[in-house]
């Protein structure tokens, strides 16, 4: 199977509007920076998914997986209302949290403040009417304290 041209995101970043003029994202289907195991992610006020199926699924309603994403927005909202700046984040955080992979697989990505919050409550229809900022809470702490929390609710 034929994946799709990476540089095709490049028009998605050139589409960029700041995270503030967004209310909502629409999913777009690009499956080059997906990894096996992950439906979606955001890009830049986009929603990439791996089919058009999926897209078209996500763009007729608002369902978990679209809250998760939309969360995304809500926080990159939270961080200077700027793209670059909520990347460079969780990017940061991604790398921090990288050690505890030894001790939880995919911990890097699990344990990231930003991942914390939108799985958290992906579920709470209500959740998108108010800033999300709980990941500052989740930030203050180090990866080996969310892991051993992550743990003990397991």
């Amino acid at each position: 199977m034929k994946r799709d041209n990476p540089l095709a995101l490049l028009r998605l970043v050139w589409r960029a509007r700041k995270p503030s003029a967004l209310s909502d994202m629409p999913a777009v289907r690009n499956d080059f920076w997906l990894r096996r195991g992950y439906e979606a992610m955001t890009f830049f006020g986009f929603i990439v998914t791996a089919t058009q199926q999926e897209a078209d699924h996500i763009n007729g309603r608002m369902t978990p997986l679209k809250r998760h994403e939309m969360i995304h927005l809500r926080q990159a909202q939270s961080t200077g209302n700027s793209w670059l700046r909520f990347y460079f984040l969780y990017l940061w955080h991604y790398l921090r949290a990288l050690p505890q992979n030894r001790r939880m697989k995919n911990a890097a990505y699990r344990l990231n403040p930003f991942e914390i919050e939108a799985y958290a409550h992906m579920y709470e229809p209500d959740y998108l009417d108010r800033p999300a900022d709980e990941w500052r809470r989740w930030a203050r702490m180090k990866p080996r304290q969310r892991l051993k929390l992550f743990k003990t609710c397991e």
